[in-house]
């Protein structure tokens, strides 16, 4: 059973959304918010990357900084910027890209179901990124960016949720990125609340830290109120909950800054032991079990020679980044954790093949693209209780920050 609740939703003023709302505070880097920022007083990046209204070079953990997010909450607020609603509420939020167009439910979860395994996950947090993202929720008493998640779809809630979007929409624009953002106040909370109830389990795509945060102000409010019953508005999180069938996947590209110490032909023989490589390749590849590679400034398919190698046979292990690890980064770059080495970047997004051939060009390497993960492979691995590979998935298109803000 999934517990989802309404809540009373902090949110833009309908003339101001489209200036507030923001990009993810984890899709950018400083400079990149600071130039998307730049101009736009009202923009939600003040709050989620408070750092670029502090000088260049400032430590983006430092008190100082979670001050300034503070500061810069209150100002929305006080300005009426930011309004809130008079009673709790769920919320359809429509994604549009293209052709591509996906409708989920902005609503509270329980982090009890997160806490107890009932709300699934598939990557590792780390302990400092925790701990930004509570001493962020904690300075501004809200949930300030909400988590991405999905859950194996119901025609029921299908049905209900196209009869919310037949009424007028709270927000409907399109952001610089293009991407369409319409939001509208469901008007039968009841119905959707306990349709809700009959998925069995509920899965985070994007936001795992923001859950783990929020996890840690549920255990820090309760030190605090040691006699709370467990319905206080910190024991929820925000959340955007999608079917997986609607939920769109791109790869996560690598770039690598190096051959191994290879020249450049030992390189392609080492890289033919195990796979078939044919140049003047396509940039991305069209199926699974295929690998394309950007060296010495042209592509090339990568095909892995010989049985489909399935390792252990676990939802870890037959995916196209595993095998391509015990195959490639391994034996032939020496790349035992792409978490930890600092030969490897982690390319994402839509433009992501644009930018492994301008990394490529620019400073030497070799650029790897991947087919998708499915939405199915990642559920199975979450229901395995395993983790994915680092930087698998990049879900396309993003919600954006400061549309909906949950406090407590």
């Amino acid at each position: 059973m999934a517990v989802i609740r309404p809540f009373r939703a902090l949110r833009p003023v309908p003339d101001r959304a489209k200036e507030v709302a923001s990009v993810p505070y984890d899709v950018v880097t400083t400079e990149e918010a600071r130039v998307l920022a730049e101009g736009n007083t009202l923009s939600f990046l003040h709050v989620i990357r408070p750092e670029i209204d502090l000088p260049v070079g400032t430590d983006m953990y430092a008190d100082k900084v979670y001050e300034k997010a503070g500061e810069n909450f209150k100002r929305l607020k006080e300005n009426g910027i930011l309004m809130e609603e008079d009673e709790p509420r769920l919320y359809v939020y429509r994604l549009g890209e293209g052709k591509h167009e996906q409708t989920g439910l902005a609503a509270c979860c329980s982090v009890e179901e997160y806490e107890t395994g009932r709300i699934r996950k598939h990557e590792h947090t780390r302990r400092d990124k925790e701990d930004d993202r509570l001493k962020h929720m904690l300075t501004l008493s809200a949930h300030a960016g909400p988590v991405l998640m999905t859950f194996r779809g119901r025609e029921e809630i299908d049905k209900l949720m196209e009869d919310e979007v037949k009424g007028p929409a709270l927000y409907d624009f399109a952001a610089p990125d293009g991407v369409r953002h319409t939001l509208w106040r469901v008007r039968h909370n009841a119905e959707i609340i306990r349709a809700f109830r009959e998925v069995p389990l509920l899965y985070i795509a994007d936001g795992h830290h923001r859950a783990a945060g929020a996890a840690r102000v549920k255990q820090a409010m309760l030190k605090k109120n040691p006699h709370a019953g467990g319905d206080e508005e910190f024991c929820f999180f925000l959340a955007v909950l999608f079917p997986s069938d609607q939920m769109r996947i791109l790869p996560y590209n690598r770039y690598v800054s190096d051959r191994g110490g290879r020249g450049e032909a030992d390189f392609l023989a080492a890289v033919g032991e195990h796979f078939e490589v044919t140049a003047g390749s396509d940039p991305e590849p069209r199926e699974k079990g295929r690998f394309c590679m950007y060296f010495r400034g042209g592509w090339y398919t990568l095909r892995l020679k010989g049985e489909f190698d399935t390792g252990s046979g676990d939802p870890v292990s037959v995916l196209d980044l595993s095998i391509f690890a015990r195959k490639l980064f391994e034996p032939v770059l020496g790349i035992t954790d792409q978490k930890k080495d600092t030969r490897i970047d982690f390319i994402g997004g839509a433009d992501s093949v644009q930018k492994i051939e301008r990394r490529v060009d620019r400073e030497g390497g070799v650029g790897f693209t991947f087919f998708p993960v499915s939405v199915d492979e990642l559920l199975a691995v979450a229901d395995a209780g395993m983790i994915m590979p680092p930087k698998s998935t990049w879900f396309s298109p993003k919600l954006r920050s400061g549309l909906l803000i949950h406090q407590f």
